[in-house]
């Protein structure tokens, strides 16, 4: 009993992570309305940087190498355009139907590993893709039928769409940034240099917020930071595989924040929509990985 007690530890953490992250999404959303979505994903960013710097340098923060500053300069980049497309999706999309889209981003990811690490995609990978875009199909398809697919909706889904390409793309860059660098540098890292990036298009869509604004973006900043570290504690104890499901639960946590947050109703199509992105990303993930090359 006590060692299963110790190994349900790891999957619970992983659900109150998730739950933290999605709790940081309707923050952030409430936010974005308040201030507009550029200025709060910059300073969500620079308010996370704040609050995990100080522990990075706390533990004996060393220079980054010229190698180790390029990819995080590269993931820097790609986070930023990630989180600013997410953000502004969330102003003009329910929230539980912006996360169901969003797990569309570990299919996408498929295609970029074959196309830049070489990874053969396997028949299951290729069902499954075709059950998210199914799924994507139908949550879209629900918008429509309902005739609440206006010109917000489509640039909310357009927007979307760029930040899970971002995203997939960030999984790759996170393999090779995880294998040079610690945890805190790469989330002081990726904070940072963020906000710094988004900052060029300041002259352009800055809107300086009011004072009620900056109370749900640094609850989302501490919000970040407790689910990240939640999430790495979990995955340093237990399998990705056993873990994984632990994803999808956002679409739960985001459908009860958007109904207390926000009055959002879940659709019938949403529900269907995102059991098949989930369907199809349980494939995938269940998918049997080529075995390594024997050293020679």
């Amino acid at each position: 009993m006590p060692h299963r007690h110790h190994a349900l530890l790891p999957f619970a953490a992983a659900l109150l992570g998730v739950g933290f992250l999605s709790l940081m999404d309707a923050f952030m959303k409430e936010a974005a309305l308040m201030a507009g979505a550029y200025s709060a994903t910059v300073l969500r960013a620079f308010i996370g940087a704040g609050l995990i710097a100080p522990l990075w340098l706390a533990r004996g923060a060393r220079r980054p190498s010229r190698a180790v500053w390029k990819l995080h300069i590269e993931r820097g980049i790609v986070s930023a355009f990630m989180a600013l497309t997410f953000f502004y999706s969330l102003t003009v999309l329910p929230l539980a139907e912006a996360i169901a889209l969003s797990f569309i981003a570990p299919l996408i990811a498929l295609y970029l590993a074959r196309v830049l690490l070489g990874e053969t995609i396997s028949r299951q990978a290729t069902m499954a893709s075709l059950l998210g875009f199914a799924g994507t199909l139908v949550i879209v398809g629900g918008r429509i039928g309902a005739g609440a697919f206006d010109e917000k909706a489509a640039l909310g889904i357009a927007s979307l769409f760029v930040s899970a390409l971002l995203y997939a793309y960030n999984f790759i860059v996170i393999r090779r940034q995880a294998q040079v660098a610690g945890a805190l540098e790469i989330a002081t890292m990726h904070s940072a240099i963020s906000g710094v990036v988004l900052l060029i298009l300041a002259p352009f869509f800055w809107e300086t917020p009011q004072g009620e604004a900056l109370v749900p973006l640094v609850i989302a900043g501490a919000l970040t930071v407790c689910g990240s570290f939640t999430i790495a504690w979990a995955y340093a104890r237990a399998e990705a595989n056993v873990l994984v499901p632990t994803e999808y639960s956002g679409f739960v946590w985001a459908a009860l924040f958007g109904w207390a947050f926000f009055r959002e109703a879940v659709t019938l199509p949403t529900l269907a929509g995102t059991a098949l992105i989930v369907t199809g990303c349980w494939i995938a993930a269940r998918a049997p990985r080529p075995a390594p090359a024997a050293a020679i």
